[in-house]
């Protein structure tokens, strides 16, 4: 089955929007810095598209944003959008929620490609999470701040879930529209509970 057949008609719009989002806070985090204006866009790439690199080398695809020019597109404007408008702008929570999107979206488009590429149904759903979070540890990682995989939020649960329903949803013989849209829902509603109400998982505490 080619790729695109698992992919649901939105995903490409999805995707952008996706990644729209993870190279603002990328720009974000540098611009809260102080930084210049080539580390804002440095950032916003890095962000943007590192989740997907990842992926698409390992499944063996060709690096999305290297043979689609929108990709970096998205995340120059991005950037440049950051740095003329006010810090003010960008306060508060309205990024985490649309953060939330596109962590559930780049979660299901990430299993999705994975699954039209012949990767088995376990190593899929991996390269959904790869996908979602991958941009966010090298963008923590070069911005000096705790890595969101060492911090106890619901953000990695949140993608597992979605690119979870997503394969297992697609196993079951559901139209891919109708897959994706339950899948991204659900990731999406997970990390917006966890927004709310300040989910946590429970950390280690040893042997007892």
């Amino acid at each position: 089955m080619p790729p695109a057949a698992l992919l649901p008609a939105f995903a490409p719009w999805l995707d952008l929007a996706g990644l729209a989002v993870f190279a603002a806070s990328g720009a974000l985090a540098a611009a809260r810095r102080g930084q210049t204006m080539v580390t804002l866009v440095f950032f916003a790439l890095v962000t943007g598209v590192g989740g997907g690199t990842v992926r698409d080398l390992l499944i063996g695809a060709p690096v999305f944003w290297i043979v689609d020019s929108r990709a970096a597109s998205v995340c120059l404007v991005v950037a440049l959008v950051i740095w003329v408008t006010p810090e003010r702008w960008w306060r508060g929570a309205a990024l985490d929620w649309f953060d939330a999107v596109g962590l559930a979206a780049y979660a299901v488009y990430g299993a999705a490609k994975a699954l039209g590429h012949g990767v088995p149904p376990v190593p899929a759903f991996v390269m959904g999470v790869l996908s979602a979070c991958v941009g966010g540890i090298i963008r923590d990682v070069l911005a000096g701040e705790p890595s969101i995989l060492m911090r106890p939020e619901l953000y990695v649960t949140a993608a597992a879930l979605a690119a979870a329903l997503y394969v297992g949803l697609s196993l079951l013989g559901l139209p891919s529209a109708v897959a994706g849209a339950v899948a991204a829902a659900a990731g999406f509603a997970l990390r917006a509970a966890a927004l709310r109400w300040q989910l946590r998982l429970p950390a280690y505490r040893g042997r007892r």
